[in-house]
């Protein structure tokens, strides 16, 4: 294994970010992802922090500009046409003035926006675009709540695998099989022209995404008539732990410029969330599970979703006992952290969210055990990543058992998660 040179690997980093910045927003990577993606952002701007902060708030902003009347953020934004990415804006029709998808992500952008304001040099930038930020992550909040938690049990659901981020996780498998194929329109995919199909979703995965599409379209995409209307509903603790954490570090941002009222609202929503999510802990896992809500019943998946409630201000026992189930991991695995339990038979190292590594989850799951003391377990990830990186280049995601490179090339939130991670590392 190449030994890992700091400096030329910041370099190396900033040249993926620059070769995929587009001016007030970035595309995650050419070719297979030409447009603005919710989440991919908001850690984008994390790496562009190091090197140009007013950069990274207008890629924040540019993502909020798009943000629905309602309050939900979409997950992308299609600022120019491209025909190398599907579903595009026609298939979406979501009529808006520049088109947008009409789902939503895990929304980091409370955790990112408070991160940015409290390491900024130039305090008074960062206050004038936190202070414009605050009114509008909240009203994300309160839409979360509003719509997607619709009798007030503190814990949101998903709608569709794509808003988790994960879009092919095994939590998804058995609340997807709800979901008809019969009716999708006809399609041709791009993302295996860009990348290896057998990374990929499954096309059966895909009539399934397309149908709920479709669904939702056929309800103009009605935000208060989704989460009723749609057969997948499923409570993700992962997202859920983002969401939390989010609250939090925009109550204590609201607090810090004065903003009361969004403090006390956003730090009552994390409290119930913090409370509501202790309904999904596993004893026999280690870890937290996606609960269907169609059927109440938790879901029977270890995947890197329950692990990441460390993210969260979750109770301390818990936490470490999450830190046990990675090392546990570890042992099965040459570098962490895996999507999936490699103990389970359905483990996938090469698919998508199915197994392989991602440095996103690896830096949100490092920071939540960092502040909980469990430094170890945090370096241990934080090293594994780097040398992912020294020996495969920034990619989109890695085999866990080999290190290989898979998915999309020269992947910009990776390279902002090695600029964080360096710099955690004293670069």
């Amino acid at each position: 294994m190449n030994t890992l040179d700091p400096a030329s690997t910041y370099d190396h980093a900033l040249e993926v970010l620059k070769e995929n910045d587009h001016g007030d927003y970035t595309i995650p990577t050419k070719g297979l992802y030409p447009f603005q993606w919710n989440w991919d952002s908001c850690l984008t701007a994390l790496g562009q922090s190091h090197y140009d902060e007013a950069r990274a708030w207008t890629e924040i902003d540019t993502l909020f500009a798009h943000q629905w009347p309602d309050g939900m953020v979409p997950h992308i934004v299609f600022h120019v046409y491209s025909d190398g990415y599907f579903p595009g804006p026609n298939v979406w029709a979501t009529n808006r003035p520049t088109p947008t998808s009409g789902i939503t992500q895990p929304p980091v952008a409370g955790f990112a926006v408070k991160r940015l304001f409290d390491r900024a040099r130039d305090k008074a930038l960062a206050t004038e675009r936190a202070r414009a930020l605050l009114p509008k992550i909240d009203a994300w909040h309160r839409w979360f709540y509003a719509d997607r938690d619709p009798h007030d049990e503190g814990l949101v659901a998903i709608l569709h695998p794509w808003e988790s981020g994960r879009d092919n996780s095994i939590d998804w498998d058995e609340a997807f099989e709800r979901v008809p194929t019969e009716g999708v329109e006809p399609y041709t995919r791009r993302d295996t022209q860009h990348a290896d199909p057998a990374h990929r979703p499954t096309k059966a995965q895909y009539d399934r995404y397309l149908w709920l599409v479709q669904h939702f379209r056929d309800l103009d995409w009605d935000n208060s008539r989704l989460h009723d209307a749609s057969p997948f509903q499923v409570i993700d603790p992962g997202f859920n732990a983002i969401l939390i954490r989010a609250c939090a570090d925009l109550a204590d941002l609201a607090e810090a410029l004065g903003e009361n009222q969004i403090a006390a609202d956003n730090r009552a929503r994390a409290a119930a969330g913090l409370k509501a999510i202790e309904g999904l802990w596993s004893d026999s896992h280690g870890q937290y599970l996606c609960k269907d809500r169609t059927t109440d019943a938790l879901i029977d998946s270890a995947t890197i979703g329950g692990i990441l409630p460390v993210f969260a201000a979750i109770p301390k026992p818990r936490a470490h006992e999450i830190a046990r189930t990675i090392e546990r991991w570890a042992d099965a695995a040459k570098f962490i952290v895996p999507s999936h339990d490699p103990l389970d038979p359905r483990f996938e190292a090469k698919r998508y969210w199915r197994g392989p590594v991602w440095l996103v989850m690896n830096y949100m799951i490092a920071d939540g055990l960092t502040v909980i003391g469990e430094t170890a377990v945090a370096e241990h990830i934080i090293r594994s990543s780097l040398d992912l990186i020294t020996q495969s280049g920034f990619a989109e995601y890695y085999d866990p058992t080999t290190g290989e490179p898979c998915g999309g090339g020269r992947f910009t939130w990776t390279a902002a998660m090695v600029i964080e991670f360096l710099d955690l590392m004293g670069r």
